[in-house]
């Protein structure tokens, strides 16, 4: 189970990584592919004719325990660090590939292609008690009892898959200082790799007795799914990069309007605000190997469940397996094929002209489910603000947010030309602690 943990956070740390994808860049005045990203209304509002993505990435890791320097600085007591305090461990750890993509607009009309492969691993609401016991045997070995109780679903679950977007916007009205547009994009998702674990209304008694730990009077509802590569074995990363493995399994919608104030007699506007609502849809898992069931675990009277035996579990069907060994689950539901939500979210924002090539971006993101279901990707809510200084070929930004899982971050990030690079926590990592690292960047062009 150690493995497990480890792999998931250690996929992600290897690099710095913004738990809100291309921060300050998607809302920049240079319109483009990115911007229509976040809203497919955007896509009108292109300066040029033509624009051709090439290559962008975006990876990002928040969470509620570790701070950036423990994130990326391989601290000795990882594993300690994780489940530490009383509070849930909350992960949530993403990467974002946009590959090649082409965008195309005539009169009011505009039009694009994209591709993507995303990865996605989550820790929600993980009961810290639990989880050490389960990873690290115990943290000294003392006798030691804990009475836990939790109501939350906790969950740990990895996904990847791939995309292939078509957009489609158009101008509805548009006047001398105004203009309206409204856009759609209609996805087919390829659901490459999937596994989770969940544990609801757990209630009981961890003991540890010099290093031998074990669980007595316990009951939870569990659910294991899994489907491709990840349901063998979660430690080896490569397995996080079968993307399209699935085939085409899965629809998804964003939809979006877009509102400018211009800016008389000049190219720049004063406002430009957006309301989006994306990843509406879920894809299917379809594999030899899937599986998704529900189970009671019941441990009654004497009876006790090792919990040492879980450190050398590489995967979620590795602890699905000791469990039923034991004897202490009883099958509830059990099915092949299953569908999985995508997180989805209602995004809202504001850029303003303050004076001259000064601009300041407010950016709402909403999510629409609840990270706690087992069918359903895990997002987290954000509230920033990027101050942003904005030429035809300059720009520099310095997105300030408010995260729900990771907390305050601040970062930078610049633009020349086509090329683009940035972090959401670089500021805020290099003037304190924060639980957040992320990084990104990208080329495009238009003609």
């Amino acid at each position: 189970m150690r493995k497990i943990v480890l792999l998931a956070f250690s996929i992600l740390s290897t690099a710095t990584f913004a738990q809100e994808h291309f921060s300050g860049i998607s809302t920049s005045r240079r319109v483009g592919l990115l911007n229509a990203k976040l809203n497919p209304a955007e896509l009108v509002n292109m300066e040029s004719k033509y624009e051709v993505n090439v290559f962008n990435f975006s990876a990002n890791v928040a969470n509620n325990k570790m701070t950036f320097g423990d994130l990326v600085g391989g601290n000795d007591n990882f594993e300690e660090m994780l489940f530490a305090g009383s509070e849930p461990l909350n992960f949530r750890g993403d990467i974002e590939i946009l590959g090649p993509a082409f965008g195309y607009k005539v009169d009011k009309w505009a039009f694009g292609i994209t591709s993507s492969a995303k990865i996605r691993v989550s820790f929600v609401d993980v009961n810290t008690t639990l989880g050490n016991a389960v990873t690290n045997g115990g943290i000294d070995n003392i006798s030691e009892v804990y009475e836990v109780l939790s109501g939350e679903n906790q969950r740990a679950s990895g996904t990847s898959w791939g995309e292939i977007g078509l957009s489609i916007a158009r101008e509805v009205y548009d006047s001398e200082e105004h203009r309206i547009s409204a856009g759609a994009t209609f996805k087919l998702l390829f659901p490459g790799t999937y596994a989770n674990m969940g544990v609801s209304k757990f209630e009981g008694t961890i003991e540890n007795n010099a290093g031998n730990v074990t669980l007595t009077g316990a009951s939870a509802s569990v659910n294991f799914a899994y489907s491709g590569s990840l349901a063998g074995d979660f430690s080896d990363s490569n397995n996080f990069t079968e993307f399209f493995a699935g085939g085409l399994n899965g629809f998804s919608t964003d939809i979006g309007i877009n509102y400018q104030w211009k800016a008389i007699d000049s190219t720049k506007y004063r406002i430009n605000a957006g309301l989006a609502i994306r990843n509406l849809g879920s894809m299917t898992f379809k594999d030899d190997n899937n599986e998704s069931t529900n189970y009671e675990l019941s441990i009654q009277g004497n009876q006790s469940l090792n919990l040492n035996q879980f450190e050398g579990a590489k995967s979620i069907q590795d602890v699905e397996n000791i469990l039923l060994t034991s004897g202490f689950l009883t099958m509830e539901q059990a099915g092949s094929d299953f569908k999985v939500k995508l997180p989805a979210v209602l995004s809202t924002y504001a850029d303003v002209n303050i004076y001259d090539n000064w601009y300041a971006t407010a950016y709402l993101q909403q999510r629409m489910n609840e990270d706690n279901d087992n069918d359903q990707i895990a997002v987290q809510n954000i509230l920033s603000i990027t101050p942003r200084f904005s030429t035809k070929y300059f720009e520099a930004f310095a997105p300030i947010a408010n995260n729900e899982v990771s907390g305050f971050t601040a970062g930078i990030g610049f633009r020349l030309g086509g090329f683009f690079i940035g972090s959401g926590s670089i500021l805020s990592a290099a003037i304190g602690d924060t639980n957040q690292a992320d990084a990104y960047f990208g080329f495009r062009t238009s003609f």
